[in-house]
């Protein structure tokens, strides 16, 4: 099989296994991130080239876990997200919003029917687009896509934290069931996040990635189906990876690649599923024991412990085959207790387990090959960890053993930082793996307009499934009037979860009417044509880049008569020429073609006799190219934020950005007051020297500030606002910091003292070297470092002097600073010195008497040999034969050869 070409492959530069993968070193702090938005957890990598540092790894949030709840919260005018959000769950279910990525331009019933099946007790009201918001505490609406901003902006932080630097650029995994619209709103909350996308990448891709960057496939090709079952779906993507022969530096390499065949999946079945059958399980025993038709499930709070509690339990069974569960006061003070063995739990999802195998099976179908063809079936996604998958997984596929290669949790995001590094302009890895993904949907378009015939054709395909991303299409049609252009997918039977409409986005093409109108009264050659430019992304989406009228008008014209050997052949010719945009505005700006010139005779003409050229008509065709406006028309829940409501989130994104800064900066200025007190109300009762460096009435003074202001801390500083925080910081440090300043230097300062006397003496002997070895050092500069060294060592003297009669509780009357500013001064003229390079030795001249006798004798020297050169050729002319003397004979008259001067 002959390998893609580069219009079809990304060439993957990535390095995961070790630094030394590395080779080709990005500017200063080039960085960019990867972010696995799961349903239920988020993943961050960041890949960052540094000195001693790993290029590629998973950023861990503030509780050092690799992996984050994908939730934000808005509790009490606040913004929560990630762990802080989750560790609210319990008491504020209502105010913690999980999921927001699978309810991304969705419908708003659709999102209501996933909330309640999923006891999610959000306050959801329909947005002015007929999709779900969701109402906070204090009254203020926020569209799905503002949550998932939220939870977007955690992860870029996460990212910015593991860097020490801003990160902005990202690569986002979308599950490969994700439909236009999902895939445009989540570039959209992106946007609003402040994170600029990369790229979409599908999560099979991700894994594929990741799974092959380490490989060698040169040798044997191989088919590998990634199965993942994650927290809200399931999918079985099947890959093929080969390898072709390129030119590199002028030597054929092997160059790695794969291709994703095909891929299938079941959008509603993953863990969260399974764990919805022991929430209701166990919410039946507790009912069960209250008795009297209570059902906690119209509890909020005590559906939230109990799911909380249930996912626990659940990861339990999947090592050991019994598992308790414990909940206090999970309904009116009343702790739930139970067990359940992990029999009960297969049981209770019975029909799921076969319902797991079936995305496999769909894409084994479909591709025409045998489970015997597949090299290795890898699990990826934290619901494969349930043994009874497994099994049922092992027995279709007739192996005794899974393939688990990879981190289940982190292969994508993994894999998905190869791919941002590809596309990053700063960053360059040199492992090369070559990329094709498709789109997991096919789409086709429509035209509708006035007059416009539909036939058989009119729904056209413009994309069909697994077309590789990344391309542009041209298609063109008849007409002479507006029309509107319409994408859907290609089977209506086969939609987005929650999508209900086969046809995603309407396009408006209008000036085709006018153009059409202007040209109507000119010899048109043929119907006036639009052509129609789309692009499918490297992120999935689809869109109606342009759209131009093309109008080929003939017409005959006046050129120059041809001589008769040419005019026998082209009288008949029929001559083209495009003219650009600009031709259309009027007919007195139309260019005559190009080819007319091509056809005037070579023979130059004379201007005076330009009167009396004989001119011909000859026929020709001019083509005209006007751009048409194209305005995209979406409605529904499905279209993305108008420009009015994207300003609306994104000011009230940027407020919370605001709030959450300060409340951040309160909390840091309230940690460092409680730190500074504890901390030293510790020295105080502890460290003995502390009584040395102050007098007790100090002492008695700064514990009662200290108490008073701890008091303070935790009675009316509870609401207080940074400023008061650092307000009562900085009065606490100007009593307190005098005193640990004394108590450092009570040690400081001696250490410093000997270490300048240590360098005095040193000095000494490098005075002493230069006078031995350096003889050529001006004395004035050696001078002047040998009295600098007095200076110091008169100021040490007189200084420690003055400090024996002063308190060690009062100010020192000089500091271990300040001796060593003196020291370094002094070091930096010693350096200066010792710096004087050996001047070089100077070359003698000779006496005037002796160079005139030199010269003297080398003029007589000359003559001498000047004498015997001519007697020697006379007599070499008088004994040459009479032939040669006939030769022509050489003289010195020649003129001097000419140069450049310079």
């Amino acid at each position: 099989m002959a390998p893609p070409r580069t219009s079809g492959l990304l060439l993957l530069l990535a390095a995961v296994v070790a630094a030394a993968a590395v080779v080709l070193v990005p500017p200063a702090e080039a960085a960019v991130a990867s972010i696995d938005l799961g349903s239920e957890w988020l993943k961050v990598a960041a890949v960052h080239l540094a000195p001693g540092r790993v290029p590629i790894a998973v950023a861990i949030n503030e509780m050092s876990k690799r992996k984050s709840p994908a939730l934000a919260a808005l509790a009490d005018g606040n913004r929560l997200a990630g762990e802080e959000a989750s560790g609210i769950t319990a008491r504020h279910p209502s105010k913690v919003f999980a999921r927001a990525r699978d309810l991304l331009a969705k419908p708003f019933p659709y999102v209501r029917s996933v909330a309640e099946a999923l006891f999610l007790p959000y306050d959801l009201v329909p947005d002015a687009r007929g999709a779900a918001a969701v109402r906070a505490d204090d009254g203020q609406v926020y569209t799905v896509e503002e949550i998932v901003a939220m939870v977007l902006h955690y992860a870029a932080g996460l990212a910015d934290a593991h860097v020490g630097a801003p990160v902005r650029d990202a690569v986002v995994a979308v599950p490969p069931y994700f439909g236009q619209a999902e895939r445009r709103a989540l570039t959209q909350a992106a946007q609003l996040a402040g994170v600029n996308v990369l790229a979409l990448i599908n999560e099979h891709a991700g894994a594929a990635l990741q799974y092959g960057i380490d490989k060698d496939f040169s040798n044997e090709s191989r088919h590998v189906i990634f199965y993942d079952m994650g927290a809200g779906s399931t999918y079985a993507a099947l890959v093929y990876y080969s390898a072709y022969k390129a030119k590199e530096f002028g030597k054929t390499v092997s160059v790695n690649q794969f291709q994703v065949k095909d891929v299938r999946w079941d959008s509603k079945l993953g863990g969260l599923e399974m764990e919805m059958r022991l929430v209701n399980y166990f919410a039946d025993q507790f009912n069960k024991q209250l008795g009297n038709g209570v059902d906690i499930r119209q509890s909020p709070k005590a559906m939230a412990k109990l799911k909380k509690q249930v996912k626990r339990t659940k990861e339990i069974l999947s090592a050991n085959t019994a598992a308790p569960i414990s909940v206090e006061s999970l309904y009116n003070d009343l702790d739930f207790r139970s067990t359940i063995t992990r029999e009960k739990f297969e049981e209770l999802c019975e029909e799921l387990w076969e319902q797991a195998l079936t995305p496999v099976k769909e894409v084994l179908a479909h591709s025409g090959m045998k489970i015997d063809d597949i090299y290795a079936v890898e699990l990826i996604g934290g619901a494969t960890r349930v043994p009874k998958l497994q099994a049922k997984l092992q027995e279709f596929l007739g192996r005794s053993d899974l393939d688990k290669h990879l981190d289940a949790d982190e292969a994508i995001v993994l894999g998905a930082s190869l791919h941002a590094a590809n596309l990053s302009d700063g960053i360059k890895l040199n492992r090369k793996l070559g990329m094709i993904d498709g789109s997991t949907y096919g789409f086709v378009f429509e035209i509708n307009g006035p007059d416009y015939v539909k036939d058989e054709s009119t729904d056209q395909l413009l994309v069909p499934r697994m077309k590789k991303l990344g391309i542009k299409m041209f298609r063109s049609i008849r007409h002479t009037k507006d029309f509107d252009v319409s994408i859907s997918y290609e089977k209506a039977s086969e939609l987005p979860p929650g999508v209900t409409s086969h046809k995603f986005v309407e396009y408006s093409v209008s000036g085709l009417t006018d153009a059409s109108e202007k040209y109507s009264s000119r010899n048109l050659s043929a119907p006036i044509k639009a052509n129609l430019h789309f692009s499918l992304s490297r992120s999935g989406i689809i869109s109606l880049d342009r759209a131009e009228a093309v109008i080929e008008i003939t017409e005959w014209v006046e050129v120059p008569k041809k001589n008769l050997t040419l005019e026998s052949n082209s009288t008949s010719q029929t001559l083209s020429s495009e003219g650009g945009a600009a031709n259309d505005t009027s007919d007195s700006k139309e260019n005559v073609s190009s080819d007319g010139d091509a056809n005037k005779s070579s023979a130059p003409i004379d201007e005076s006799n330009a009167q009396d050229i004989v001119t011909e008509k000859v026929l020709k065709k001019r083509t005209f190219r006007v751009p048409l406006k194209v305005v995209e028309k979406m409605a529904g829940a499905g279209s993305i934020l108008s420009k009015e409501l994207y300003s609306e989130a994104k000011t009230r994104l940027e407020a919370l950005d605001k709030k959450d800064a300060e409340r951040r900066r309160t909390a840091e200025l309230k940690n460092n007051l409680e730190s500074y007190i504890y901390s030293m109300k510790e020295k105080l009762e502890e460290n003995t020297e502390i009584l040395t460096v102050s007098t007790e009435q100090e002492r008695e003074s700064f514990a009662e500030k200290l108490n008073e202001v701890q008091d303070w801390l935790y009675m009316d500083g509870e609401d207080a606002q940074a400023n008061e925080f650092k307000e009562r910081l900085d009065q606490l440090k100007a009593i307190g910091d005098p005193i640990l300043f004394r108590l450092s230097e009570l040690k400081a300062r001696p250490t410093a003292c000997e270490n300048a006397r240590l360098y005095l003496a040193e000095l000494q002997k490098i005075v002493k070297n230069w006078d031995s070895n350096k003889p050529w050092l001006p004395k004035k500069r050696v001078d002047e470092v040998v009295s600098e060294a007095e200076k110091v060592k008169t100021w040490l003297e007189e200084k420690e002097a003055i400090q024996k009669s002063t308190p060690v509780y009062s100010p020192p009357a000089f500091t271990s600073e300040e001796v060593y500013e003196k020291v370094l001064d002094l070091q930096d003229k010693v350096s200066s010195v010792n710096r004087i390079p050996k001047p070089k030795p100077k070359i003698e001249k000779k006496p005037p008497k002796e160079e005139e006798s030199a010269n003297k004798e080398k003029t007589d020297s000359s003559e001498s040999e000047s004498k015997e050169a001519e007697s020697t050729e006379t007599s070499s002319e008088s004994a040459a034969p009479e032939e040669s003397q006939s030769e022509p004979q050489k003289t010195d008259d020649l003129e001097p050869e000419a140069h450049d001067e310079l």
